[in-house]
């Protein structure tokens, strides 16, 4: 004796496969950046008004020269005292990082996730034909892994 279903055909579904974001989809674009002759002082300002912990340095054609941050204001500090100088007249290029790691716009999250601990950095900046275009942070990352939370991660 056969056992018929009243339930009837079934549409099977298409399990969508969901791509990692890429980096340039999830960069923050709208960048506050130093230039190299700009004070120090006024760096530390614009940081703690901005509530931001460092940022690209660039020339006048966008081309990254190098990156400023909290821990390199605290050093000229630091210094400043050693020295006996005051910080009013020193200029971000002499306490700027010029070796700087970027990170390629095309790569997966995830992969960008991996270049995050590898290097122990809190920012990359992203370069397009060598001009700056954008920057990730950690907390790019962890917002863009939430955003696909429950989806499949390849």
């Amino acid at each position: 004796m056969a056992i018929k279903s009243f339930q009837g055909a079934r549409k099977q579904s298409k399990k969508e496969e969901i791509k990692p974001a890429i980096v340039s989809d999830i960069m923050s674009t709208k960048l506050i950046t130093f230039k190299p002759n700009q004070l120090v002082s006024e760096v530390m300002e614009i940081l703690i008004k901005n509530r931001i912990s460092g940022g690209p340095v660039v020339n006048d054609q966008n081309e990254l020269l190098g990156i400023i941050s909290e821990g390199d204001c605290i050093k000229q500090i630091s210094e400043s005292r050693y020295y006996n100088m005051p910080i009013d007249n020193d200029t971000v290029d002499k306490h700027m990082v010029k070796d700087v790691e970027t990170i390629d716009g095309n790569l997966n999250i995830f992969d960008a996730a991996k270049k995050f601990l590898e290097s122990k950095r809190r920012r990359f900046p992203i370069l397009k034909n060598g001009k700056l275009v954008g920057q990730i942070s950690q907390k790019d990352i962890l917002i863009a892994a939430l955003k696909q939370k429950g989806q499949n991660w390849k």
